[in-house]
């Protein structure tokens, strides 16, 4: 066999040979990411749960307001006995009756006032849904603080696990040259201090990662694998003002107030038509059987009312008193929120200016430490510096780079905390790979008040089972 063949076969055998272990060997575990944990935090929170039930009730809310214009019919079935004693001289009479019916009553005017307090169930409905964005903001940027955090602390501890090995080594370095007799007792002794105290820097600095970790599985549901390393940040908007201007259209707690205030609005109006006339129908059937005599009788009727309140002990008009006082207090509310997220959005823009700037220093305080602490340590070597000079210019290299770790994370949250300001830190804004929760998808089922045994009841049965309600 000439050497081109022999060569071939060789690396035919040493692909084969790689490939079989690859396939033998288990499979690296993919490294989490931020998405991984806002994916988590998205599926798995309790508190996104809790408001969407909430949510439902207000759904719910609408559909009692439906109810009330629409008639309300009855099937009854009475069976009873009567004794009657008609003289002292005879025996009394035993009737048995078993009597069927049908009653219906329905309102049919009342100045539109059950009409408002479903325009008002209805603005709550959107005011919850705002709510519950707000909710999910929380969440996300939860998840991403733990996220941020997490790699935050294992940063520290490699620094801290790096820095122990270097004054290891500058501990033994001091050691050889005190046994030469080139630094005295002195120096030996601030490599051990330096050194002992570095060792408690890294055990606390690992129960900070493990603290860390901890709360990355309260926001997220689940342990963290290896990080990805750290986030991309969200792209920022041009200025401050364009920051607000977003806000003002988009944040979920001044969109919620707003339609809070107009929900007020609307209960003060039922309010005030309650003072004025209603006008309600009633109309029954009934069949009666004397089970003794065999006879039948069959009766209905139907009535007309009209009512008009004259005196209520003052409670219509404290109704509505109350009513304007809650619109007052909405309209209020709305005034402080439209300012907190004013103030809110400023304090994380200026927070992400700081931070960015902050990074940039630490960039270049890292560099001119570690030059410094080469230089030093390479003069130390020829005797020009102590150790004490060795040692201190260390502990100014690992202060720079723990400052640049702290403020890169500084500059993540802080991006995000922006995001959130604006009302943007969303599944659906974010694009994560998550089947977003549609509040309309039940509100659609339940906003007509469909009866138990519809068509749309059924409907509305499937959706509570796909939610694990049913």
């Amino acid at each position: 066999m000439d050497k081109k063949n022999s060569a071939s076969l060789l690396k035919a055998f040493v692909f084969a040979g790689t490939t079989a272990l690859a396939l033998v060997l288990p499979k690296v575990a993919s490294a989490d990411n931020l998405s991984d944990a806002l994916i988590g935090a998205y599926k798995s929170s309790g508190l996104l749960e809790q408001n969407r039930a909430l949510l439902r009730i207000q759904d719910e809310n609408v559909a009692t307001a439906v109810a009330g214009l629409r008639p309300i019919i009855n099937w009854t079935i009475t069976a009873g006995h009567r004794y009657q004693d008609t003289s002292a001289l005879s025996s009394g009479v035993d009737t048995n009756e078993l009597s069927v019916g049908l009653a219906m009553s329905m309102l049919l005017f009342d100045n539109g006032a059950t009409r408002l307090r479903q325009l008002a169930a209805q603005e709550t409905v959107l005011a919850t849904r705002q709510s519950l964005i707000n909710i999910e903001q929380q969440v996300l940027f939860n998840a991403v603080q733990a996220y941020i955090n997490v790699l935050l602390q294992q940063e520290t501890v490699r620094l801290q696990s790096n820095n122990l090995r270097l004054l290891q080594e500058e501990l033994k370095a001091s050691q050889d040259r005190f046994e030469v007799g080139e630094v005295t007792r002195t120096d030996v002794a601030l490599a051990q201090s330096r050194l002992a105290s570095a060792r408690s820097n890294l055990i606390e600095s690992r129960g900070n990662l493990l603290a860390a970790k901890a709360s990355y599985v309260e926001a997220v549901g689940n342990d963290i694998g290896v990080p990805a390393g750290q986030p991309p940040l969200p792209k920022r908007v041009a200025s401050l003002g364009a920051a607000e201007a977003i806000a003002a259209r988009n944040h979920p707690s001044l969109l919620a107030q707003q339609h809070s205030v107009k929900a007020a609005d609307y209960s003060a109006d039922s309010a005030r038509k309650n003072l004025g006339p209603n006008v309600r129908l009633a109309a029954d059937i009934s069949g009666t059987t004397d089970l003794g005599s065999a006879g039948d009788s069959d009766t209905s009727g139907a009535t007309l009312t009209f009512t008009q309140p004259i005196y209520s002990g003052g409670s219509l008009a404290s109704a509505l008193r109350s009513s304007l006082a809650s619109g007052d207090a909405a309209r209020g509310q709305l005034i402080t929120t439209q300012r907190a997220v004013t103030q809110d959005v400023a304090a994380a823009y200026v927070t992400l200016e700081a931070a960015t700037a902050s990074l940039v220093s630490s960039n270049e305080s890292v560099r001119a430490a570690q030059v410094a602490f080469d230089g030093i340590r390479e003069e130390a070597t020829l005797g020009a510096r102590t150790t004490l000079d060795v040692l201190q210019a260390e502990q100014d290299l690992l202060n720079a780079l723990t400052s640049r770790v702290q403020s890169r994370a500084s500059q993540a949250s802080a991006a995000y905390s922006l995001l959130q300001s604006q009302g943007l830190l969303t599944a659906e804004h974010l694009g994560l790979a998550v089947e977003i929760y549609d509040p309309t998808l039940y509100y659609n089922l339940v906003k007509g008040a469909p009866a138990q045994l519809s068509r749309q009841s059924k409907d509305l049965d499937r959706v509570l089972k796909a939610l694990g309600k049913n």
